[in-house]
């Protein structure tokens, strides 16, 4: 640690810095800014603590990892105060070891529960995070396909309504559809209209005083309908009413 200290020194660079948290349940090592717990060494897994009596910067202890089982070695490098760390962890122990004589060996038992469980919460709050990206990506996901599928400007057709009898709505300007009805059979033709002539509900052309000939009519009658035409060019008057040809106001 004092060699990689001097060569981190001369490059410019410094050693990250960490705040321990010491008590009777153990050291945890936390960042100093997020707080985030970076390792949780429990106090009854810690073996050896000490601080270097050549230099008063440098403290050290070893524990053994709750998941290898493995015996790690912390040094850290300190503001000249590694004697007094190391007499608090020792206090610590010192703490410790009362309480458990004062419980008859139940608290050993409740601080593994709590280690057990503070080591659980971890595990779920690292897979709450990855099944939060996973659905975040899933969504982008979706939304990228919802808009290759349906571009700017597309309209869905829609299936026509029907009424109480289960039966499309009689439209006349809709064009005639050969698609079956819902009970399997064919609705009957409907007959064509003629576009030339346009005859009323029995089957008579319509009368346009504007358009009939003359020799239509007898005379007798060709003359009356020829005094009606005039009429309504000039605008009949009956009972005080008049009717002429101008154009009606829409907004009546």
């Amino acid at each position: 640690l004092q060699f990689a200290r001097h060569i981190k020194k001369s490059e410019g660079q410094k050693t990250p810095k960490v705040e321990l948290q010491i008590s009777i349940y153990g050291v945890k090592i936390l960042d100093p800014k997020t707080k985030e717990v970076q390792h949780n060494c429990q106090l009854h897994r810690i073996s050896f603590c000490a601080d270097d009596k050549t230099d008063k910067r440098i403290f050290t202890f070893i524990c053994k990892d709750s998941e290898s089982n493995k015996h790690l070695c912390y040094v850290f490098d300190s503001e000249k105060c590694a004697e007094e760390i190391t007499l608090t962890i020792g206090q610590a122990f010192d703490l410790a070891y009362r309480k458990f004589l004062e419980s008859g060996g139940k608290d050993v038992e409740t601080r593994k529960q709590i280690a057990g469980l503070q080591k659980r919460i971890q595990e779920l709050e690292t897979e709450n995070t990855e099944l939060k990206n996973k659905v975040q990506d899933l969504e982008n996901q979706l939304r990228i396909t919802q808009v290759h599928a349906s571009p700017a400007g597309s309209v869905t057709p829609k299936s026509p309504s029907t009424d109480i009898f289960d039966m499309v709505p009689f439209s006349p300007i809709s064009p005639q559809s050969s698609t079956p009805t819902r009970n399997g059979t064919q609705p009957p033709p409907v007959p064509s209209r003629s576009t030339e002539i346009k005859r009323d509900l029995f089957g008579a052309e319509p009368f346009d005083p504007f358009s009939c000939g003359a020799g239509d009519f007898p005379p007798d009658i060709q003359s009356k309908l020829d005094e009606m035409q005039e009429g309504f060019k000039m605008g009949l008057t009956l009972e005080g009413t008049v009717f002429c040809l101008d154009p009606l106001d829409s907004r009546c």
